[in-house]
Order: structure tokens, then sequence, then C-alpha cells
């Protein structure tokens, strides 16, 4: 799907920044999704609202890091333009998912709790995969 290499390239480049900019943010990447996964399957239906709060948090976040992706790919020519902008536009469908799924989640019922919430931390991991190392 992602050329890794390139958008992989990207991605690092954010984490570093990141990284420099918050020493928050130097937690790794990877530890971090796998914290974010745990806590948005963790809400019980009683707490729906708290984690449709926080899903809007996560899709928030990974709308500022596709704006920064946006500016790398600006700044880029040639073959690397071309295949950052491809990227970007798949990395969007996978936000857009993720965005419908959060929409699900604020309109499960208790019976379909757990379903939903599974479904939005799968299209929240998918979508926030490009910025992991």
């Amino acid at each position: 799907m992602f050329r890794r290499v390139n958008l992989g390239i990207l991605a690092i480049a954010l984490v570093a920044f990141l990284a420099h900019a918050s020493p928050a943010a130097a937690q790794t990447s990877t530890q971090k999704s796998s914290e974010t996964t745990d806590k948005i399957k963790s809400y019980t239906v009683e707490k729906k609202n708290d984690a449709v709060a926080y899903g809007k948090k996560l899709v928030s976040d990974l709308d500022v890091k596709i704006k920064e992706l946006e500016a790398q790919v600006a700044r880029d020519t040639g073959a690397a333009k071309a295949d950052g902008e491809r990227q970007l536009k798949e990395l969007k469908a996978l936000r857009a998912n993720a965005g419908k799924k959060l929409d699900e989640l604020g309109r499960a019922s208790a019976e379909s709790w757990d379903s939903v919430k599974h479904g939005f931390a799968e299209a929240y991991d998918k979508a926030a995969a490009p910025f992991r190392k």
C-alpha cells in the first residue's frame, strides 16, 4: 500500500522533530501506539463520552501530523513530490475511515460497543501506522 521508504523517511523526520520539540514525544511511537490502542479498547460503554473525546483528540493529532507531511511534500520536487502526494492521498483515505469509525463510536449501542470500539482502534491504528518507525 505505502512505499515505506519515502513515507518512512518523512515519518522518521517528523518523529525526530517532535522528539526534539518535546521530551514527552521522545517515547517510542510503537510503544505509544500500543498504549493508545489498549486505552481505546479499555473503555466501557458507560465511559462512551470519554472514549469519543479521546478518539477526537487522537484524530485531531493525526490531522496535525498530516498537515506537517503536506508541508514537507509541498517542499519536495520531482518524483519525490509525486510519490509523496500519492501517499498523502492514501493516508487521508485512512484518516477519513478512522473519522467514520469515530462517528460510529459515538452512535454505538451497548450491544455493539465492543465491536465498534475495536473497529475504531483498528482504523486509527492503520491511519497512524505510517508515523511509526
